[in-house]
């Protein structure tokens, strides 16, 4: 015991912030003022600790096993030094887990599974999500084009760029799928003049967007629907798609259905826009150290990532041409960053708001498992635990003229200048 005292000692001392931990029964370990303190109760908490499973220790928080006090970037920066290995790395690729893992995924994607995971996730609280969001309540990453933009802005930037991506115009039929609390389908329709169509599988998102189409009079050219990418069918193809924060709910099993799904919905020529957090690792089902077993837990239940040499395996699979991959993984730490900080400053009504939407214990787990969950997706996009890839791709077509440059059927620009200058 007294080794592993000394360990956790040395381990304290060479943090790059002050911590101190409060064992159990109040013996204090590391500096008399810390930035951050851990107070354990139970010392199985302070094994995990010690051997770098930070996930563990993220739970044993939200359980009110293990008190925590400091500021998440302070938190965040002590947590990385802590890990024992690179939670992007999976280092069991035998052949049997890698079947068990697709058993497990087939098993939790359902058109009813999907649904509760969604519904867990998105229909926590709507005004728990408008205290640390911008105001058109855009959840997924930013686009920070300069650097002195507001998040507010890198949103409405973020949008304008799918928009251009996808060269929307007058008229197109434009389908957004997962289209969260609406602010892609209304900017389309509002910047860009299409017909945009919704599926979200969230009622509160599609409440709030069915509120915003009528109360901005586009009845006639948006709508969205309650409705599973799997049973949507539609009277025609559509011009343009847009996925955006969606593959992750999808499931590796799931995926070449996916991708086949969205290539039938697409017109021949039609192109697609699937905007996507990515694995870091090539071969890692979720993140190590406990970190996914802790997202799968309290923030998103069935979520798996892929690295995006394997999403763009799938997407041709489905006939789908890949034209254009951008990886936005700065600018969702940047974003992750402004949310964490923003719900850092309002605790207290965040703290009311789920207390009575759950109750007040039920409330106070939410909002610590939050707090854990938007600083730490932060630390691991900045430590390329993970990534957000941006993939256009086209569903090529006999029947559109071949330009002499492209030598391809499609009428994909043959530079992308289109998409940047302004």
């Amino acid at each position: 015991m007294r080794h592993l005292l000394q360990t956790l000692q040395e381990r304290l001392a060479a943090l790059p912030v002050p911590l101190a931990i409060e064992l159990p029964g109040g013996r204090w370990l590391g500096p008399a003022r810390p930035s951050v303190t851990l107070r354990f109760r139970d010392a199985t908490d302070v094994w995990a600790l010690l051997t770098g499973e930070i996930g563990r220790v993220g739970s044993a928080i939200v359980e009110g096993r293990v008190a925590l006090e400091g500021g998440m970037r302070d938190v965040m920066s002590a947590a990385a030094s802590l890990l024992a290995r690179d939670p992007a790395r999976d280092e069991h690729h035998a052949w049997w887990r890698r079947a068990l893992a697709r058993a497990k995924s087939a098993a939790a994607h359902t058109v009813a599974h999907d649904a509760r995971h969604v519904q867990f996730h998105y229909d926590l609280s709507d005004d728990f999500y408008a205290l640390w969001l911008d105001p058109l309540r855009v959840y997924s990453c930013a686009y920070f084009r300069t650097p002195g933009l507001t998040l507010a802005q890198a949103q409405e930037a973020k949008l304008d760029h799918i928009c251009r991506k996808l060269r929307l115009s007058p008229g197109e039929r434009f389908l957004d799928i997962g289209a969260g609390w609406g602010g892609l389908l209304l900017w389309a329709a509002e910047h860009y003049g299409v017909d945009a169509t919704g599926i979200t599988l969230s009622r509160n998102q599609q409440a709030h967007v069915q509120h915003l189409v009528k109360k901005r009079g586009l009845q006639s050219r948006v709508r969205v629907l309650l409705c599973d990418y799997r049973e949507f069918k539609a009277p025609q193809p559509f011009d343009k798609i847009a996925s955006v924060g969606m593959v992750e709910h999808v499931g590796r099993a799931r995926m070449d259905c996916y991708f086949e799904t969205v290539a039938g919905l697409l017109r021949p020529g039609g192109w697609l826009l699937n905007h996507g957090i990515t694995a870091g690792g090539v071969d890692n089902a979720q993140l190590g150290a406990g970190l996914g077993d802790f997202i799968e837990r309290y923030i998103f239940p069935g979520g798996e990532l892929l690295h995006v040499s394997a999403m763009l395996e799938h997407m041709a699979r489905s006939g789908l041409e890949m034209v254009d991959t951008e990886n936005l993984r700065p600018h969702y730490a940047r974003t992750l960053w402004a949310w964490s900080d923003t719900l850092e400053e309002h605790l207290p009504a965040a703290s009311a708001v789920l207390a009575a939407q759950a109750g007040d214990e039920r409330g106070e787990r939410v909002l610590r498992a939050y707090r854990l969950y938007l600083a730490g997706s932060a630390l691991g996009f900045e430590q390329g635990w993970t990534a957000l890839h941006q993939v256009l791709a086209i569903k090529p077509s006999s029947n559109t003229p071949m330009s002499v440059m492209l030598r391809q059927p499609s009428d994909y620009p043959f530079v992308r200048d289109y998409i940047y200058s302004h």
